[in-house]
């Protein structure tokens, strides 16, 4: 546990960032996980309407430093091919 008043806040701090980068990575792989899924099924048109909420959410992820931006571009880029190819 920490002492000094820096470390408590440190501590919080950490915290709170920690719970907003798991939610925006989570919300990545929720949607990403489900453009895949209609791809498999193919389900092109749907998949396709997907897309821009999960650049959306792609970006403001690699936007809030909770993805790296090499990252959120090798995602986009292998949805959007992922949603063309089916």
């Amino acid at each position: 546990m920490p002492i000094t008043k820096s470390a408590k806040k440190a501590l919080r701090q950490s915290v709170r960032r920690g719970g907003e980068n798991s939610r925006l990575k989570s919300r990545v792989r929720e949607i990403t996980k489900r453009i895949r899924s209609l791809a498999t099924a193919q389900k092109a048109k749907e998949a396709s309407l997907l897309l821009p909420q999960a650049y959306k959410a792609i970006d403001k992820a690699a936007k809030k430093n909770a993805i790296p931006p090499a990252s959120a571009s090798r995602v986009k880029s292998r949805l959007a091919r992922v949603t063309i190819s089916s």
